[in-house]
């Protein structure tokens, strides 16, 4: 049987390459490859596009992390509450920059940042609060915001799995002071390589993002801070531009894929993701959860089906973070997600016949290990 492939880039590249080819060939031709027009615009479409004032593209999401943090005071020791599901970037950024991250659980459903968590892990040193727009659908802000304003916190979106994507407050990266994002290829604005953004309404915030991404400096040779080199390449913009004008169609195309995925795995022993009320989902990914989940995935990739699992161990308790002392049990929804979750062939152009042998796999492969009576 032909592959299903977990992601396919290719059919995204294809329907660019004529736009993009002749934009990298004057660049080539005329050796502009840092910052420019090409940069400025996509900075100006995206900020348009999300509904913010100011878009800073830096290299890439784990940078535009470190440097939203910075430019909003996050310093050594100061401690940031981020959720236990999560790429590991949230968390590393702090690190990074000598900060804590303190981990709280998820809620069941959503698998998406607690509020009750989050207001029971506040301290003295907490000094933000980051949630991140998981899977493709916003973090429940309407609850965070409180919060945050009633303990006087920074709020922090990390959007970097949500371009396009929406609560009834706005677009995922207009909900807080500031945010970040990736366009790593694998997004659903994803570039042909590293790259991310900074979003803000905040003009002083833009502008330090700006001067800590370019070594500290606003004026060459001239250093007012000890900074990074984070810039966005002009390469990199000319694809995010080409991209962001279908960002909208391809996210309606995941949009319909994962209202397919539902139908066809309704009545299953699968237990399919769900939309938080309000919030319009792009469907980054599409996580379900499944007994026995290893042997499940075992056999769809026996079938030749892609799968990933995002994420198979909670940051919290990776090796990488021994040192904070978090033990098993203390993040029990993340870590039931974590033995359960398995994602599914998840892009813009997965045809119907995919998502059938998918689905037909999974069904059966699912029953199989379902605890009986279930």
């Amino acid at each position: 049987m032909t592959p299903v492939p977990f992601l396919d880039l290719a059919a995204q590249q294809a329907e660019i390459v004529d736009e993009v080819l002749p934009v990298w060939r004057a660049q080539l031709e005329s050796a502009s490859f840092i910052g420019g027009a090409e940069v400025e615009a996509f900075e100006r479409e995206f900020a348009d596009y999300i509904g913010v004032t100011h878009v800073v593209g830096v290299s890439n999401g784990t940078d535009a992390l470190e440097l939203a943090y910075r430019a909003v005071g996050i310093g050594p020791g100061d401690e940031v509450l981020v959720p236990a599901n999560t790429f590991i970037a949230t968390a590393e950024a702090l690190s990074r920059i000598g900060a804590v991250p303190v981990f709280v659980d998820v809620d069941d459903e959503y698998l998406l940042m607690d509020a009750d968590a989050v207001e029971a892990a506040i301290t003295a040193r907490t000094r933000a609060i980051v949630p991140v727009h998981l899977f493709g659908q916003t973090a429940p802000m309407d609850l965070l915001r409180p919060i945050a304003q009633r303990h006087d916190l920074v709020l922090i979106e990390d959007a970097a799995q949500a371009q396009g994507a929406a609560s009834t407050a706005g677009r995922a990266g207009a909900l807080a002071r500031v945010a970040a994002t990736s366009f790593y290829p694998g997004k659903n604005l994803g570039a042909a390589g590293d790259a991310g953004a900074v979003l803000t309404d905040d003009a002083e915030v833009a502008a330090l993002v700006r001067t800590l991404a370019a070594h500290g400096s606003s004026v060459k040779y001239v250093h007012d801070h000890v900074g990074v080199n984070a810039r966005l390449d002009a390469v990199q913009a000319a694809v995010l531009r080409s991209k962001l004008r279908r960002l909208e169609r391809w996210n309606q195309a995941r949009r319909a894929a994962a209202g397919r995925y539902a139908e066809l795995l309704r009545e299953s022993d699968v237990r399919i993701p769900t939309v938080r009320p309000g919030n319009v989902d792009v469907w980054h990914l599409y996580v379900v959860r499944v007994d026995d989940r290893d042997r499940v995935l075992a056999e769809l990739a026996a079938a030749g089906i892609g799968t990933g699992i995002h994420y198979p161990t909670p940051v919290p308790l990776t090796e990488a973070y021994a040192s904070l002392g978090y033990r098993r049990g203390q993040f029990p929804v993340a870590e039931a997600a974590a033995d359960s979750i398995l994602s599914l062939p998840m892009f813009p152009h997965l045809t119907e016949g995919q998502q059938d042998r998918v689905a037909e796999t999974l069904v059966h492969a699912a029953a199989r290990y379902a605890p009986a009576g279930s």
